[in-house]
């Protein structure tokens, strides 16, 4: 019965991380770029029992019995499919049509310190600074980066905007004149060692050299020749990929398979308490 109990917790606390995962996936169901993450279990521990040395039956399976200790999340793994575009009409508003490529974002580390971050939200807007010029923010304040590793600053007064698909920032003034700034954007090439910052940024994680991987190896920068590699549009943004019908089907299993490891508890407590009331 302590076998049986053992079991059963150590499952129920992998169960409640997948809730929690599948919770946060609902909850950012229309976040724009938002990235699902996708569960994956693992058996744990087990001991086996070959005690059918006689049973000449073909099995699938080895003879005897198996004893487990439940089943622990073994990886909750980043879903990179792109998302559906939104037409929103607005001229700051630009969207990725390839997976895995990302804006630049200079964002604070530390004390006085900047680090780059990089994100599919492109939800761009203008934010005044000293000696009349602008500076192009995502929609929580953080600089866009250049081509050169810099904020993308632009006189003021500007009529409009557009963007080729090469990630080229056009801005046009009401005599005619027009600005142009290089978006800095990189393609990930090993996205699974990036480090979540936020639901819709991440970056380079600190412990590079204990992986044994370059920066180089997991990210690759899109400038000069490579820009013709971008896929960028105008006036749209891209939608989170959760699929909602997925993760409310996989909820209800989740809860249905902790509801029968509770259960499981709740027999194996009641079996003790018949044995201990034999006399």
């Amino acid at each position: 019965m302590l076998r049986t109990m053992i079991t059963a917790t150590n499952t129920m606390t992998q169960l409640q991380s997948q809730l929690d995962i599948i919770g946060n996936n609902l909850a950012n169901s229309n976040t724009h770029s938002y990235k699902a993450k996708d569960v994956k279990f693992q058996e744990l521990l087990y001991q086996q029992f070959n005690n059918d040395k006689l049973d000449k039956v073909e099995r699938q399976s080895p003879i005897g019995i198996r004893y487990g200790v439940g089943a622990s999340l073994a990886q909750a793994t980043m879903n990179w499919k792109q998302g559906s575009l939104q037409s929103t009409g607005r001229d700051l508003d630009f969207a990725f049509q390839e997976p895995k490529q990302y804006f630049n974002v200079l964002m604070p580390d530390g004390e006085n310190g900047q680090q780059t971050a990089y994100t599919r939200q492109g939800a761009f807007y203008v934010s005044p600074i000293e000696n009349g010029n602008l500076m192009l923010v995502t929609g929580d304040g953080y600089p866009v980066a250049d081509a050169s590793g810099q904020a993308i600053t632009i006189p003021d007064n500007v009529s409009s905007f557009s963007v080729n698909e090469t990630g080229i920032l056009t801005a046009n003034y009401p005599d005619g004149s027009t600005v142009k700034r290089e978006l800095a954007v990189s393609v990930l090439q090993k996205p699974q060692l990036m480090e979540q910052l936020s639901e819709t940024y991440i970056k380079l994680p600190n412990n590079l050299a204990e992986l044994g991987v370059n920066a180089q190896d997991v990210v690759t920068s899109l400038q000069g020749a490579n820009r013709n590699q971008i896929s960028l549009t105008n006036q749209v943004l891209e939608m989170s990929n959760v699929d909602v019908s997925k993760e409310m089907t996989e909820l209800m299993t989740a809860q249905r398979s902790y509801q029968f490891n509770a259960r499981s508890i709740t027999l194996a407590d009641q079996m003790m308490g018949l044995i201990n009331g034999i006399r």
